[in-house]
């Protein structure tokens, strides 16, 4: 089995584990109230190495004039969800957390993997960004492609999902579409009936992945649908989840997390983000996704090209943490 054929089953299935695992997170450390401390915006580091400043198509701090000028809103916080796959060696699946503690609700914008970047690499892709100063250059390409700042990440290992699901006792869901694919390169078969089923961590990860039958019939959106349905799912881990009953399951959570999961976010801010989550509840939890065209070409190549006027819709609505509306000119979308 060739690293090649085995990268190209995962896209997007990383958003499904990242995030269920940061819901985990909240739901465990949330219940220790005790050591709860409050989020504080981290300090101006710079750019990570090797992301340049000063050429076209790299990467700025496009907040710090602005930051400085009209402030931010009050516990208002942004945080990377990144997927990391070992067999691809870098981040292949991302999504902006948009915690508004004021506000009282979370936003989770998927950013499609193959969005257009205007970069100086041959391929301006957003899940390139990884292999060009890991998540740090991540960070700064996000930021600098929506005009705001990204404050902290959470980056969990692929392996995760089916560890995650069996732990909360396996996920109902309403499998979308009747699906029906075999691979037998990978031993990977995948037969489920449209309709709702309670699937275990192995089962859960199966319809997370699946793109087509072997028809070739699949989501008539392609990979926009699959995220639909993974955002379908991520709802359902979330109900849940963020529920006192999982008490018991605490020392299992604690332990996936602790193996599977990087983050710059400190215990104590976990368990804030925890009791947010809880006084929130999962109804105030939503899912959105980068608008755009996932058949959008530039110079000869496949890219989701953003559609720029209701990507500043959808930043401004959920994900801005100024006090003054964004406008197209603090951010960066490449427009072929």
């Amino acid at each position: 089995m060739s690293r090649r054929k085995r990268s190209r089953t995962f896209p997007q299935t990383l958003a499904v584990c990242t995030v269920s695992v940061l819901f985990v997170a909240i739901a465990l450390f949330g219940l220790y109230r005790c050591f709860s401390q409050p989020l504080t915006l981290p300090d101006e580091t710079g750019q990570p190495d090797g992301v340049q400043t000063e050429d076209p198509g790299t990467v700025s701090d496009p907040t710090e004039d602005t930051a400085a000028a009209d402030g931010r809103k009050e516990d208002f916080f942004t945080i990377l969800v990144s997927g990391l796959d070992d067999e691809n060696g870098g981040s292949d699946t991302n999504m902006l957390v948009a915690l508004d503690a004021a506000g009282g609700s979370i936003n989770v914008v998927s950013l499609p993997r193959d969005t257009l970047l205007n970069v100086d690499w041959t391929v301006k892709k957003l899940n390139n960004a990884y292999h060009h100063g890991g998540i740090d250059g991540t960070m700064a390409h996000v930021s600098n492609l929506l005009g705001i700042p990204v404050d902290f990440h959470v980056a969990v290992d692929l392996r995760a999902f089916v560890e995650l699901v069996d732990a909360i006792d396996g996920v109902d869901f309403e499998i979308p579409v009747d699906m029906d694919y075999d691979d037998p390169y990978q031993d990977l078969h995948i037969h489920f009936q449209k309709g709702m089923r309670h699937l275990n961590g192995e089962e859960a990860l199966q319809v997370v992945r699946w793109r087509q039958n072997n028809d070739g019939t699949g989501y008539a959106t392609a990979d926009i649908g699959r995220i639909g349905t993974q955002q379908a799912f991520l709802t359902a881990v979330a109900q849940q989840t963020l529920q006192l009953s999982n008490w018991d399951k605490i020392p299992a959570m604690a332990e996936i997390f602790q193996k599977w999961v990087d983050t710059d976010l400190k215990l104590s801010n976990l368990v804030w983000i925890g009791e947010q989550a809880l006084t929130m509840g999962s109804e105030n939890i939503a899912f959105h996704t980068l608008p755009g065209d996932g058949a959008g070409w530039y110079k000869g190549g496949s890219y989701y090209v953003l559609d720029p006027e209701a990507t500043l819709e959808l930043i401004n609505t959920y994900c801005n943490p100024y006090t003054h509306p964004l406008t197209l000119d603090d951010m960066d979308i490449l427009v072929p």
